[in-house]
């Protein structure tokens, strides 16, 4: 998969202004900090497409992306930062729960850990989320170049055990380097072929 073309299209903050217009979707999600908006814009070979807040948490809208005006990208509130209060924090998961259980294109949930730290309790609270409510998911463990080659693999193998799911489930990158990014796009092109069947 080469990604040719890819273009914000719009940002929601209420349930009722979340698209359904019948293209495939792929949503990233994630703790505040855990590396959504350099993802999205290496995957896209875009530097500025996705904007990271300058504080962590502060970005309370989904993002919509168009790519290759086949699919999208979009990109979820960042959850569990210390400084929001509960309230917020309630309309978030509000926000991202209906999104996740209500659009009926959604391909994917790529979930972002930093592959370094242990998940946290919102992490495996979005695990549980997802499994429960059968929706497709994968794991990105982000940021490997912090870590030794030799080490990510026994990281990984920790994060399984932790979330209670298969190593096959994830994958390991850098939006640094570029390691693991062929990875996704490699997952996304199937995805979508196989949609396409």
């Amino acid at each position: 998969m080469v990604i040719k073309k890819a273009v914000y299209k719009t940002s929601v903050v209420s349930i009722d202004k979340i698209l359904n217009d019948g293209l495939a979707e792929f949503a990233f999600v994630g703790r505040s900090n855990v590396g959504k908006s350099s993802l999205i814009n290496r995957l896209t070979g875009k530097k500025g497409l996705a904007k990271a807040s300058a504080t962590p948490g502060k970005t309370k809208m989904i993002n919509y992306f168009d790519i290759n005006d086949s699919f999208r990208f979009v990109d979820l509130p960042g959850y569990g930062f210390a400084k929001v209060g509960q309230a917020q924090k309630d309309v978030w998961s509000g926000l991202i729960g209906q999104y996740l259980t209500g659009s009926p294109t959604l391909a994917t949930i790529f979930v972002l850990l930093d592959i370094r730290h242990t998940p946290s309790e919102l992490d495996r609270q979005m695990v549980e989320f997802l499994i429960y409510n059968q929706l497709p998911f994968m794991i990105v463990a982000t940021k490997a170049d912090k870590l030794a080659k030799s080490k990510l693999a026994n990281q990984v193998k920790v994060l399984s055990r932790a979330l209670g799911i298969r190593e096959e489930m994830f994958m390991v990158v850098s939006s640094e380097t570029g390691y693991g990014i062929d990875k996704i796009l490699n997952y996304i092109e199937h995805k979508m072929e196989s949609n396409n069947e």
